[in-house]
């Protein structure tokens, strides 16, 4: 058989933000049923599902829950890259002939449940395993990006003020996206000076907690004569792993998506100069920085010196985040499906006042735990 092209044709996000009195199933719901009715698409057309994070048998609670039996399922979760390389999963899917119609949609409420006092919205991974060893040292997720920031500064000088950068330059392109949490300007400065979380991050330098889903729908290109939207199609992905113990970390200055980058170039034939619009994940500030370099979007050690050009604003060199991100649009525990729905809508000119004009290719990357995973796509128009 033939393996046939896949194109994304169906994108949406259900109420993002502070959403209080819906459940994380009712957002996935809304926002897979917008998805659908994006790509022209009713539920008995699926034939293919993925999610994770919800339920006791991800993802068939979810289905259920939408009354889907589909034939094809994932529920990869391998942190904030699953929906990258769950994407690639079903790609590979539909490609192979296995399903023609693959739903994948996310949701969390994590914002309201820290408001409720839930347990369900800490973030513990347990001390079993291989984090028994640094557990009894208080290393807490956002602590393992700090040491990682440091050691990055410390190498190639990099300084706050570029780290900070990358927080300003997300609320500037969240001023042009109503559907961000926070759209005020924010100087590096104010980033700076504002309350310490783990040396050198402040708050701004870290993601918002907010509500909200996300789905995608993906199609095999016979199905596009159905499909009424601009078909965004799947060039090239690729996955990593690196780590989950810090000691087992050999460069706190390079992540798997150094391995990811290169590869998904590669088999998408194009290079990172060709890229018209990257949506990185941005958990932290220096997430998003050492990204940029690992995924060969600028050399190794000068990410600091690119985003202080104001490479990342819309009108900069590589506009990226451009909804505001993780740290000014919407972070609803995992934002990964985030990034696919915003690449989306750029390269089918629907991004509204944020559009990057005649944008052709995009890069997606995601990155899961703490430079543990990585899952990065490139999509395109033509």
């Amino acid at each position: 058989m033939i393996p046939r092209r896949v194109a994304i044709a169906g994108v949406a996000l259900s109420d993002v933000g502070r959403v209080d009195h819906l459940t994380p199933y009712a957002l996935a719901a809304q926002a897979s049923r917008r998805a659908l009715n994006d790509a022209g698409l009713l539920p008995t057309d699926v034939d293919g599902f993925a999610s994770t994070g919800l339920g006791a048998m991800a993802p068939i609670d979810v289905a259920e829950y939408l009354g889907l039996r589909p034939l094809w399922i994932d529920s990869t979760a391998v942190g904030g890259s699953t929906w990258e390389v769950m994407a690639a999963h079903a790609a590979d899917a539909i490609a192979a002939g296995h399903a023609d119609v693959v739903l994948i949609t996310y949701a969390s409420t994590a914002r309201a449940d820290l408001k409720k006092g839930l347990r369900t919205a800490s973030l513990n991974w347990g001390s079993r395993g291989p984090l028994q060893y640094e557990a009894p040292y208080g290393h807490t997720l956002i602590a393992k990006y700090a040491m990682a920031a440091r050691r990055h500064m410390h190498d190639y000088g990099t300084t706050l003020e570029q780290l900070a950068e990358v927080a300003v330059s997300a609320r500037f392109n969240a001023a042009e996206n109503p559907e961000a949490f926070y759209r005020e300007p924010i100087t590096i400065d104010e980033v700076l000076s504002g309350p310490m979380i783990a040396d050198p991050f402040t708050k701004l330098q870290c993601c918002i907690r907010s509500d909200g889903g996300a789905a995608i729908v993906l199609v095999a290109e016979d199905r596009l004569p159905d499909i009424p939207t601009t078909p965004v199609w799947i060039l090239g992905s690729a996955e990593a792993t690196s780590h989950v113990s810090m000691s087992q970390w050999n460069d706190f200055t390079t992540g798997p998506a150094a391995t990811t980058g290169p590869l998904a170039f590669q088999r998408a034939g194009v290079t990172p100069d060709d890229i018209d619009v990257a949506e990185i994940y941005d958990a932290f500030t220096y997430m998003l920085l050492m990204s940029l370099e690992d995924l060969g979007l600028c050399a190794k050690g000068e990410g600091g010196a690119f985003v202080e050009s104001g490479a990342l604003r819309l009108g900069g060199a590589l506009p990226t985040n451009t909804d505001g991100g993780g740290l000014s649009a919407c972070h609803p525990g995992q934002r990964g499906l985030f990034l696919l729905v915003e690449a989306v809508r750029q390269l089918r000119g629907d991004a509204g006042p944020r559009q990057v004009p005649n944008a052709e290719l995009a890069l997606v990357s995601g990155t899961g735990g703490w430079f543990c995973s990585s899952g990065t796509m490139i999509l395109g128009r033509g």
